[in-house]
């Protein structure tokens, strides 16, 4: 027997619909949260039709681009543990093409990330077959690192008020990066990598951080909402610390194209099913959250200035280029349901644009209303400073053998007002 799922019942009757549809195979996602013990699976969302036509049984492509874009719309405790289909034909059958093809959507969402696997990460992932003239599901799961591996069944269990209790853990970051662009460069096309590389750098120094939850460190092994009971939902304060040594970097020469510089502060929001939680997986999660949004905002407006007509290439030194980053705004999978997506705005859309991408990625119906666009203000193009966001004190905190005064703040904000100042600003130059 392989791993437990315990699945939210909406997404029952979600898969229940899908069955009532004529078109066949049906594909999609399935999303939740997994950790050693168990894994819940909170929502499912089906891929998008394809126009085209003639591509097989299962379009390996269009689902795994299905499931890049779909990444990078859940915050920190939400991902995409595997995939579902609705299709009469026997379990037997799709096994093989549907394993192959979440191995590659596993490489084409794990080629965004900028942080080192650990030891602990779940390599499984789930495909849930559901045949749709009696709705009956079979499950297993294989280690996504092994094509090869046997499958394995899993008991799939569907329950209702999964979502009812989450924990919210919220930080906002200030952010001020200067990423060297390499002199060979021929244009917007081949910044991509020299970002990626430079952001691996800030991502690490992300990693070596420690994070404080309400003004406090917790211990590693210590829960990280102890005393709250069952059922019970609640907000944790966050405040991410780096030493000021991990800042120094080693000076290298090197012959420079141009750079980037991103400047502003950005919203992170993780969340954390039940109350056992151990600090050290909500500091992880916490992190990869930081690090995945802003990797996200300046991979999509890399993909706007390839699809634009923005010249940045430069004429000279004085070649300066601002952008505005998009903006993070939250959207709840379920008016009731404290667990969010999120969807990024660029200055020049309307709210409605993200209204019609969440219902495409998400089959999410959202309205205008339940977006919360208060967490983060768009800047504008030309803005000259970016507002600072407030340090709380950290005076009281005991850490046995460190030095809190050698650290300095990268997130520090704890009430919407502050959080409604923050803007995202990217400066081009050549040099």
């Amino acid at each position: 027997m392989g791993r437990g799922f315990i699945v939210e019942d909406v997404v029952e009757g979600y898969l229940s619909r899908l069955c009532e549809q004529s078109t066949s195979p049906i594909t999609g996602l399935l999303i939740g949260q997994n950790s050693a013990q168990r894994d819940f699976v909170v929502m499912a969302t089906q891929t998008p039709q394809r126009q085209e036509s003639g591509r097989g049984f299962v379009d390996k492509e269009w689902v795994c681009e299905h499931g890049r874009q779909v990444s990078r719309m859940l915050p920190g405790g939400l991902s995409v543990l595997g995939v579902f289909i609705i299709t009469d034909s026997s379990t037997i059958d799709i096994l093989a093409p549907l394993q192959l093809t979440v191995c590659e959507l596993d490489k084409t969402i794990s080629s965004e990330y900028l942080w080192v696997p650990t030891d602990d990460d779940v390599i499984e992932y789930v495909i849930l077959h559901v045949n749709p003239k009696d709705t009956t599901t079979t499950c297993r799961t294989f280690n996504i690192k092994d094509p090869k591996s046997p499958l394995k069944s899993a008991d799939w269990k569907y329950q209702s008020s999964v979502c009812s209790a989450w924990s919210m853990i919220t930080c906002c970051l200030n952010v001020d990066i200067l990423l060297p662009l390499s002199g060979s460069r021929a244009g917007i096309e081949n910044m991509d990598p020299c970002l990626k590389e430079g952001l691996k750098v800030w991502a690490h120094q992300i990693q070596e951080g420690f994070c404080l939850f309400d003004c406090k460190r917790i211990p590693e092994d210590m829960e990280l909402t102890s005393g709250q009971k069952r059922n019970e939902r609640q907000t944790v304060n966050a405040q991410l610390l780096i030493p000021l040594e991990n800042q120094r970097l080693t000076n290298l020469v090197q012959q420079c194209g141009g750079s980037m510089s991103i400047r502003g502060a950005i919203h992170s929001r993780v969340f954390l099913l039940g109350s056992k939680t151990k600090s050290k997986f909500a500091e992880k999660l916490l992190k990869r959250d930081v690090v995945s949004t802003l990797a996200t905002r300046v991979s999509i407006i890399l993909d706007e200035l390839l699809t634009s007509d923005v010249d940045c290439k430069g004429t000279g030194k004085d070649k300066k280029e601002n952008f505005s980053l998009p903006r993070r705004i939250f959207c709840p999978m379920k008016v009731t349901w404290p667990a969010m997506v999120c969807e990024y705005q660029f200055i020049d859309e309307e709210l409605a644009d993200l209204i019609e991408r969440l219902k495409e990625m998400l089959d999410i119906d959202a309205t205008i209303d339940k977006l919360d666009t208060k967490q983060e203000l768009l800047a504008e193009n030309g803005e000259k400073s970016v507002p600072t966001v407030l340090e709380p004190p950290v005076e009281n905190v005991e850490e046995p053998g460190s030095q809190i005064s050698t650290y300095i703040g990268f997130a520090m904000a704890t009430t919407v007002v502050l959080l409604a100042t923050a803007v995202s600003m990217v400066y081009l130059s050549d040099i």
